[in-house]
């Protein structure tokens, strides 16, 4: 996938690399794609899609929802944590790190991939959407199924690019505490998720 050569990518770059220093931008530049170098293309099995990173300094880290050691749970990964441990019994985390997840296979991604501090959504229709729908796209074309986890609006609007057997499409609404109550809580993703990579012979998430 080459995303340099479309049009997008000129005005993409161009904001990218003029962002001021102040306000700050999160996550910072070198870390901006982490969840591609944490899981390769051909080890998907799991893509996590959320709206976009942390805004607050120190939380964001490249990958969706999670967060570096040591720094406190973000109200969106603490609902998370809940569900887990309701869905499968399972004790969440000492921490926010979620390499765990992402070395397994699942792709921690946002529909966009910066953030203005304290500012969300601040860089939406800066061409980020154009870039996670190519890499959607090309997840799609593999042969070996994925599941994709489309939590919030924002990554409920990626659906129609999915909707190409065989693949998996578990939705509900986002985990922060303004809509986890309706729809996030209760909904169990994990346990489907497993449930449906071992009908597909493949090995559940170790959550």
């Amino acid at each position: 996938m080459d995303e340099t050569k479309k049009d997008y990518w000129d005005s993409l770059e161009e904001f990218v690399l003029e962002l001021p220093e102040e306000p700050p931008t999160f996550p910072p530049r070198e870390l901006i794609f982490n969840a591609f170098h944490q899981t390769r293309y051909h080890d998907v099995k799991v893509v996590i899609l959320g709206q976009d990173p942390y805004h607050n300094e120190g939380q964001a880290h490249g990958l969706s929802f999670s967060v570096p050691r040591g720094v406190s749970l973000p109200p969106s990964l603490r609902n998370i944590y809940r569900e887990l441990e309701d869905d499968l019994g399972a004790s969440p985390g000492l921490d926010g790190d979620l390499h765990h997840w992402a070395k397994q296979g699942v792709l921690l991604l946002n529909t966009v991939l910066t953030v203005e501090a304290h500012q969300p959504h601040s860089h939406r229709k800066k061409g980020w959407e154009d870039f996670t729908d190519a890499v959607i796209q090309k997840l799609v074309e593999r042969e070996s199924p994925i599941a994709f986890v489309l939590w919030g609006k924002p990554a409920q609007k990626k659906k129609d690019l999915i909707l190409i057997p065989p693949h998996c499409i578990i939705e509900s609404a986002h985990p922060s505490p303004l809509s986890a109550r309706r729809g996030f809580f209760g909904s169990r993703p994990f346990s489907k998720i497993n449930d449906w990579l071992n009908e597909q012979s493949q090995s559940p998430i170790q959550w």
